[in-house]
């Protein structure tokens, strides 16, 4: 058997996947060994930087449970998880170039807190009291012609007006619900005005961010993840305009399209009715989702 030279490593493994029945995973792991092995080559990478780069890698794996996921976080935090939802916009975008409507909204990153199971709460409902500055979100949910959708899943959740969300803090869901459109495609919902916060940054991904000479911070945002029979899910975050790390998401996940006025009231009657004894915040955003058959 000939012994394989540095130049010979790369097409040796390509070559033992000659027998591989799935060529997209086939495509995948070729590209993977390629880059991997020129990463390799470029850096003149030794073995205890690759055994360092192991140790990282199982530290973030024992950082990980049903709770926290730090390999999302180290996706997130390398711009993975912004660059593979960028690119599916824009393949999405590039199908719906020569069809009428308008363009639907921009997608963000799911992040690592997302908690599946929230309560289902009628519209108009308040999931924020007590916990931060009361804000009122609202809006409508249309496909990309404008036609309304009714009953559209909306879950939402955010952190806490100091940046903690539930599962940072015990087994108790809070800050998150899940509503339904109403027959014009609105929603509705009391929350707060969310806070700029940190990553954790206590495992494997905070150190590395530290060793980068990076913050981890993240501007104030509310999740939205929407899902509608017949259309494409949307998951998405709106933005607010006066937060601070809005030009440095730790996470690379602000997009200009999704950062919104929430403008301050003086106490009074709110856009529902209700009666508001302190200062209050309203958020409005409309959202379009597309037709699964574009």
């Amino acid at each position: 058997m000939a012994q394989l030279e540095v130049t010979d490593f790369t097409q040796a493994v390509i070559d033992r996947m000659a027998e591989c029945q799935d060529p997209r995973f086939k495509q995948v792991m070729t590209a993977l060994v390629k880059h991997a092995h020129a990463f390799a080559r470029e850096v003149d990478l030794t073995p205890d930087e690759w055994m360092a780069a192991i140790q990282f890698l199982t530290a973030a794996g024992q950082k990980c449970d049903e709770k926290r996921q730090e390999f999302i976080l180290l996706s997130d935090t390398l711009g993975m998880s912004m660059l593979v939802v960028a690119m599916e916009q824009e393949r999405g975008a590039r199908a719906l170039k020569d069809k009428p409507g308008e363009a639907p909204t921009e997608a963000t990153v799911q992040g690592p807190f997302f908690w599946p199971g929230a309560p289902k709460l009628e519209l108009g409902a308040d999931i924020g009291e007590g916990q931060g500055e009361p804000a009122y979100y609202f809006g409508r949910v249309t496909d990309t012609f404008g036609k309304p959708l009714a009953n559209c899943e909306v879950d939402v959740w955010s952190g806490d007006g100091d940046g903690f969300y539930d599962m940072q803090k015990g087994d108790q869901m809070s800050l998150r619900a899940q509503f339904r459109t109403d027959q014009d495609g609105n929603y509705r919902f009391w929350s707060i005005k969310p806070a700029f916060y940190p990553v954790p940054d206590d495992g494997p991904v905070g150190g590395m961010l530290r060793r980068m000479g990076r913050h981890p911070n993240r501007p104030g945002h509310m999740h939205m993840m929407l899902n509608a029979a017949g259309h494409e899910r949307l998951v998405t975050h709106i933005f607010v305009k006066d937060s601070p790390y809005l030009d440095s998401d730790a996470v690379f996940g602000v997009r200009n399209s999704l950062v919104i006025d929430f403008p301050k009231h003086a106490p009074g009657k709110a856009p529902d009715g209700r009666n508001m004894a302190k200062p209050y915040y309203t958020a409005k955003y409309d959202f379009r989702l597309v037709p699964t058959a574009a």
